[in-house]
């Protein structure tokens, strides 16, 4: 069985509550296809210690300039304060063009997805944002192709809003094939609605996959 790692980026001001439901599902066997195949490695602007909107500290795993694409099975990135307030994020849009060029995905939340603008990658493809008018701040010239949906997924780059955790989780898992098409149907209707249909098809998968 072949790991495969997929990089979350992490950096000052980072909006913890955006990427925690993909991430943590990720790096969860519980209900994947193949059990034990993902895990979830941090990478920061350096191996120095970073701290969150939450003010959680982070140790990053990876430096940013030590991550190529043949790694990662895909890089996330969160929003944070300094997506709005300068170039010192740009390196990460300059790695997530290195990805896209590759053919590994990429996916933005909220205000990452300002730096995916600014770095061109959302000028020919479908993407979501806060609001298109944000990113037009960036001079990109993809407003055609902006789509007012909380997640979208274009040319294997997923963009979200912030305000949608649980679409944003489900475009990843979507796009790594975490879970089978069902499972993750119910797995959002679990986690993104609360319906209780999800948790038990969730619960039904889980023992029938204990007694193979």
């Amino acid at each position: 069985m072949t790991m495969r790692t997929v990089h979350q980026a992490v950096y000052n001001t980072l909006a913890d509550w955006e990427v925690g439901a993909a991430t943590a599902h990720i790096n969860n066997p519980r209900w994947q296809v193949a059990p034990g195949t993902f895990r979830v490695r941090t990478v920061g602007p350096t191996r120095d210690p970073i701290t969150t909107m939450a003010g959680v500290r982070i140790v990053p795993d990876v430096a940013l300039a030590d991550l190529t694409p043949a790694d990662s099975a895909m890089l996330i990135l969160p929003g944070a304060d300094l997506w709005m307030t300068g170039e010192e994020l740009a390196p990460f849009t300059h790695k997530a063009r290195e990805f896209v060029d590759a053919g590994v995905p990429v996916a933005g939340i909220c205000g990452s997805t300002f730096g995916l603008a600014k770095e061109g990658l959302l000028d020919d493809r479908a993407h979501t944002s806060n609001a298109v008018e944000v990113l037009q701040y960036s001079g990109y010239s993809g407003a055609a192709h902006y789509v007012a949906e909380p997640a979208v997924t274009g040319d294997n780059v997923i963009t979200a809003s912030a305000v949608a955790p649980f679409e944003f989780a489900r475009a990843v898992l979507d796009l790594l094939g975490v879970y089978e098409p069902r499972i993750l149907d119910a797995w959002y209707r679990l986690y993104g609605h609360g319906d209780p249909t999800g948790y038990a098809e969730l619960a039904e998968y889980e023992m029938a996959s204990s007694q193979t």
